[in-house]
């Protein structure tokens, strides 16, 4: 499946239009250190994992359509007191050929 924040894909014409899709991360807690580079890779691997997520139901969601791409993806990355992560992408599943 191609995925891509733009709206065409080089080498390929987009024959049908399936619908926007989407993928959510499930809630992500950090844990805390008071070491401050620690901090920062425990949540680096958070917002990592939250987005992996989020971008295979993404995947899920266009494969139900029988889409085989997914074009004009946006990100966005959400927290509540730095301590939760949620992550949604957005985009149109396209058929290209």
């Amino acid at each position: 499946m191609i995925l891509t924040t733009t709206n065409t894909i080089e080498g390929f014409k987009i024959i049908e239009y399936k619908g926007i899709v989407t993928g959510t991360s499930f809630e992500m807690k950090t844990k805390f250190s008071f070491k401050v580079e620690k901090s920062k890779d425990i949540t680096k691997a958070v917002i990592n994992e939250a987005k992996e997520h989020a971008f295979q139901e993404l995947q899920d969601n266009a494969k139900n359509l029988n889409a085989n791409a997914v074009v004009g993806i946006s990100f966005d990355i959400e927290t509540v007191n730095g301590s939760y992560f949620f992550v949604l992408v957005v985009g149109t599943a396209v058929n290209v050929a």
